[in-house]
């Protein structure tokens, strides 16, 4: 055996290392907190460490891990690398391995501009990392300096790898398929399971979603968070506040910014996610550039004490059938409207509008659809207009009723109802059918904000049909109307004048004291269209006036051509003269109204 020899520099280096280890444990001791803080602010690296396991840590392993997280962190120019594809152009950062840059190459914003996702630092993805000994290390600081690139014949990707040894690293990859809207990411350690704490690592993802459309408000309105459940349930944060969830079972999570969307799709369901939304265009924030901050947290476990997760992110337009075909129901984060609305919009009102679509301008495709909704709903309109010739002709005897009965509500329904049924006329008639349309309305209304196929679309004045169609501009703003003139809303607003003075004029407007004046009511609905719809997109408004001059149209026919008034008035004259038979819910009604007169006389006789 060999022996040993002395060593100066060795033994210089013990007495180094003594004088460091002594004066730390020193410093430790004169900290008056019970819970102690030593801060290294190498990079923003930190080291916490309690008292009690100040006594108990291994010296030598915090000096390896400490010397292992100082080697990642030591800095270095930061590069911007570069994947592209037909659809997507990407840019990620040396420092963070961050995406920089997602531009979607063959769309423009509302100034004409490259349509960026991300750009600006308005994006980070980050993850924290504890070691065993307290170290915190936020992979937002690391300079990955080893790079690789790869193309195939389907994909190009990149891998940005901090390295500490060949066996030792930290790795991000980036995926990009030859074509699409998708972007993998790959996260990995090697080595690190002798250093990593047992916590989970910690995901952090924030995104300011910037503004692309004329207007922020109609924008931020369409603008949210989206989060799918593993049972294919959808939920979301509120549009117009802050809010925040914590939610488990969490499948995607999408940050919707109306016509465009970015999102996170994990490998695997997650649990303990928290969501929080901020909206940024209160009090002109940041200069109206950005819409709302969205930020998602998340823990990733380990496998065998390294990191292996993986996840896809989709970046690019919040297109329903494009969403669809990319699987996970991504569709469903398109706002189609619940239940019955959105049944309609998703199996009659998509595809119809992209047939008509695929042979028509979209202007006219607008149109044509209106015409065949209008045409669907003729019967109803016809069966709406009976309905008040009925109610038109029994109005001076209604009226009689009402004059004779004006100071006991009771016997006044009392005989108007047996009016009603000695005629054969249902009150509710003219009321049934206007529920009828309401879905069909309701479902139309959801449909034209979100239907990305309008988006830059232009039509006669207007140049955007996805948007207002500004024919002049104000120097000023008036409050819930905007600070221009949409021509759109105004032909809409007129048409429903016009088609309410049609209805109104064949129906009475029953006026009981203490009540707001109906007619007054109904006549300041146009005017409230006017000022709702000066903000929304135009292809709504357009849709709006076709419809209401098509049902005036109807009408004018169903009035002049199909019904004869002087037939329907000798049909209730005839109908009066025969006896007719209660019927159950009218007998039940009648009963009640009886019951409820004598209830009356009693308590005035007490």
């Amino acid at each position: 055996m060999e022996e040993k020899q002395f060593d100066p520099y060795q033994f210089i280096g013990f007495i180094l290392i003594a004088m460091i280890l002594t004066w730390m444990l020193f410093r430790n001791q004169n900290v008056p907190s019970q819970d102690e803080t030593i801060s290294q602010t190498n990079n923003s690296v930190s080291l916490k460490i309690s008292k009690e396991e100040s006594d108990s840590f291994d010296q030598d392993q915090n000096k390896i891990t400490y010397g292992i997280f100082s080697e990642l962190m030591n800095p270095a120019e930061n590069i911007e690398h570069e994947l592209q594809n037909e659809d997507l152009k990407i840019k990620i950062s040396s420092k963070g391995a961050n995406l920089t840059l997602v531009n979607l190459k063959n769309f423009t914003n509302y100034l004409g501009l490259p349509l960026n996702l991300i750009a600006d630092d308005n994006n980070l993805i980050n993850t924290t990392i504890k070691s065993r000994v307290g170290l915190t290390l936020e992979t937002k600081n690391i300079f990955f300096k080893e790079i690789k690139y790869d193309d195939s014949d389907i994909e190009k990707s990149i891998s940005l790898r901090a390295k500490i040894t060949d066996f030792k690293y930290i790795q991000f990859k980036y995926i990009l398929p030859k074509k699409g809207f998708k972007l993998k990411l790959e996260i990995r350690t090697e080595g690190l399971e002798d250093i990593l704490s047992s916590d989970n690592i910690v995901f952090n993802w924030k995104k300011e979603l910037f503004r692309n459309s004329k207007s922020i408000d109609y924008e931020n309105r369409y603008t949210q968070l989206t989060y799918a459940y593993e049972d294919d349930k959808t939920d979301n944060l509120s549009l117009s506040s802050e809010d925040e969830e914590l939610e488990d079972e969490i499948r995607w999570i999408s940050y919707r910014q109306h016509f465009f969307s970015s999102i996170l799709i994990p490998d695997k369901i997650l649990n303990q996610v928290s969501f929080s939304s901020a909206d940024l265009t209160v009090e002109k924030k940041l200069n109206n550039k950005y819409t709302k901050r969205l930020i998602t947290t998340f823990e990733i476990p380990k496998t065998n004490g390294n990191i292996i997760s993986n996840m896809d992110f989709y970046f690019g337009p919040t297109d329903y059938q494009l969403l669809r075909s990319y699987g996970n129901q991504l569709e469903t984060s398109v706002p189609l409207g619940w239940g019955i609305f959105g049944w309609i919009n998703r199996f009659i009102f998509l595809p119809l509008f992209g047939f008509l679509a695929s042979y028509f301008p979209y202007g006219i495709s607008i149109i044509i659809l209106t015409i065949i909704v209008r045409l669907a709903m003729s019967p109803v309109v016809y069966k709406s207009y009976v309905s008040q010739i009925k109610m038109k002709t029994l109005k001076p005897e209604i009226e009689e009723i009402t004059a004779k009965h004006k100071n006991n509500a009771v016997k006044k329904q009392q005989e108007t109802m047996a009016l009603y049924s000695k005629a054969g006329v249902n009150p509710m008639s003219g009321c049934i059918p206007a529920l009828i349309q309401l879905p069909i309305f309701y479902a139309l209304f959801t449909f034209f904000p979100v239907a990305f196929e309008l988006r830059q679309k232009s039509f006669l004045w207007a140049d955007d049909l996805s948007s207002y169609d500004s024919i002049f501009e104000l120097p000023f703003s008036i409050p819930f109307y905007g600070d221009h003139v949409s021509l759109f809303p105004i032909l809409a607003s007129a048409a429903i004048f016009v088609y309410t003075l049609m209805t109104t004029g064949q129906q009475t407007m029953p006026q009981q004291e203490g009540m707001p004046n109906m007619k007054f009511i109904i006549y300041m609905m146009p005017l409230m269209m006017l000022f709702f719809f000066n903000n929304y997109a135009s292809g709504l408004s357009l849709y709006y006036f076709v419809s209401n001059t098509l049902t005036i149209i109807l009408m004018l026919v169903i009035k002049n051509f199909i019904i004869k008034e002087d037939r329907i008035r000798t049909q209730i004259a005839e109908n009066k003269k025969k006896p007719r038979k209660k019927g159950g819910f009218s007998e039940r009604l009648q009963k009640a109204m009886e019951a409820a007169e004598a209830q009356k006389r009693m308590n005035q006789k007490r």
